[in-house]
């Protein structure tokens, strides 16, 4: 049997949805291992390490939400994608704030959730070489480290909202459509919705306080500003 291209847990008690979810993955070429509860799928993330979890919110033991927490409390970093059937976006949001990379509503559809996890196997195989340290406005972000600090201290990004940064701080000054960046960072077209986008922009902006670089341009997308 040849390699897979790594392992994803889901964690997830809806059967139906994990048998789909297995198979989706299975057939791109990634291992996959199924808990249907918190407590089990915390322990198999912290043991199988694996390059993505697809974590439901709604779960028995403990919920998506306390399985992030903890795992992030630990200094654990793999990405996470929630599951979630409610329509509240303040679950969603609470979600990122914990530390997800990004979140997905029900019923959805199986291949934008492999879409995805392609993305972060992508971003994890390893930083080309001779990307060296972007420097703006305080800001330093090292795409080797993926290290960012503002004004020489760290300022703690997910790997979604690092990646988004990055992309900004690539080209200052240039306009980047929400469309663009749902394609170039998240991996799959704008048919998913770019709220997504203006939640993770939302969260940097947070992160950076009075010395946020990121602005709106209505009606067309972000930017940073040049020095």
């Amino acid at each position: 049997m040849s390699e897979t291209k790594g392992l994803v847990v889901v964690v997830e008690d809806e059967k139906s949805i994990s048998d789909m979810l297995r198979m989706y993955l299975t057939r791109e070429g990634f291992g996959v291992h199924v808990e249907a509860d918190g407590a089990a799928g915390l322990a198999a993330i912290k043991s199988l390490r694996p390059i993505a979890v697809i974590l439901d919110v709604g779960l028995p033991t403990m919920d998506g939400i306390q399985v992030c927490r903890e795992l992030r409390a630990e200094g654990d970093r793999t990405p996470i994608l929630f599951c979630t059937a409610r329509d509240e976006e303040v679950d969603r949001i609470l979600g990122l704030e914990m530390g997800g990379n990004d979140y997905i509503t029900k019923p959805f559809s199986p291949r934008e959730v492999v879409a995805r996890v392609k993305v972060w196997k992508r971003e994890t195989s390893g930083i080309p070489e001779g990307s060296g340290i972007v420097k703006l406005a305080g800001i330093e972000l090292d795409p080797e480290t993926r290290r960012v600090t503002l004004n020489g201290v760290e300022v703690i990004l997910t790997a979604t909202e690092f990646d988004l940064l990055a992309h900004l701080m690539s080209k200052p000054g240039r306009v980047f459509t929400r469309d663009e960046l749902l394609s170039h960072v998240w991996g799959y077209s704008s048919i998913v919705g770019t709220r997504t986008v203006d939640v993770h922009v939302a969260q940097l902006r947070a992160k950076f306080g009075d010395d946020n670089p990121i602005r709106t341009v209505r009606g067309v997308g972000y930017s940073v500003d040049k020095d």
